[in-house]
């Protein structure tokens, strides 16, 4: 007789069972939960048709209608995003999306977004526990972005962008401002937070008084897209995947 197990409780070191198949490629995370619930999956021989479940995907022996799954090679890809781009990992109106930008095997996802107008860095990866502490706001990894406004800024909003301004949300974080140079047709700042609301910058410019004409993100910590041309994409170095696990205490 085969031995059912329902919930599982939550252990150090152990993942949801339909992030753990979704990764590995099997379907989508809510289609994974579906395959769970239908009591196709086994974890150790045994049958899971409940949730929550946790495991081990490095130890534990999980199986999908009797094929063992295993845990995807970690991939980390830099990417500078073009415009008109959107990040979600699929669209119902066929949009182009940053992941049909990278010609990657195994199933990857943009870490944070950057809308569609907005270009420059981005981060793809399926690791999830990297991704996870990359968008928290308690790491607070800096990300610079040079943003085009029309009009001249001048030290009043530079001030108030420096202290932090109020969104719906509450008040922004204190951020570093530098004019690269501006006329009264336009002015070209950079700009460093730590957060990541949604469309915070923009939304920051327009609250002191600003439209943004072009924002580009251009680093994460100190991870550069200098010399990767719109739309291209490479391998993060094994150096650079070490420096942003040790940001995120990984």
């Amino acid at each position: 007789m085969t031995k059912k197990i329902g919930k599982m409780p939550k252990n150090d070191g152990k993942e949801r069972l339909q992030k753990v198949l979704a990764a590995a490629g099997i379907a989508s995370r809510r289609k994974c939960e579906e395959l769970i619930l239908s009591g196709i999956v086994r974890v150790n021989r045994k049958v899971v048709d409940e949730l929550p479940v946790f495991v081990n995907s490095a130890s534990d022996v999980i199986t999908v209608d009797g094929k063992r799954i295993h845990a995807a090679e970690k991939v980390y890809y830099l990417l500078n995003k073009p415009k008109g781009v959107i990040c979600t990992s699929s669209d119902p109106y066929g949009r182009k999306k940053v992941v049909d930008l990278i010609d990657c095997p195994e199933r990857i996802f943009a870490v944070g977004r950057l809308d569609a107008d907005t270009t420059g860095l981005l981060i793809l990866t399926n690791d999830s526990e990297l991704a996870n502490r990359l968008t928290h706001p308690r790491y607070e990894i800096d990300k610079t972005y040079e943003v085009r406004i029309k009009g001249r800024m001048d030290g009043p909003a530079i001030e108030k962008l420096k202290k932090g301004v109020h969104l719906a949300e509450g008040k922004t974080g204190r951020a570093a401002v530098k004019v690269i140079k501006r006329s009264n047709a336009e002015s070209l700042l950079q700009i460093v937070i730590r957060q990541g609301l949604n469309r915070q910058i923009r939304r920051m410019m327009a609250r002191v008084g600003f439209r943004v004409r072009a924002l580009k993100r251009t680093r994460i910590g100190n991870i550069s897209i200098k010399g990767l041309a719109p739309g291209r994409s490479k391998k993060l170095t094994k150096s650079q995947v070490a420096y942003l696990k040790k940001a995120t205490g990984l």
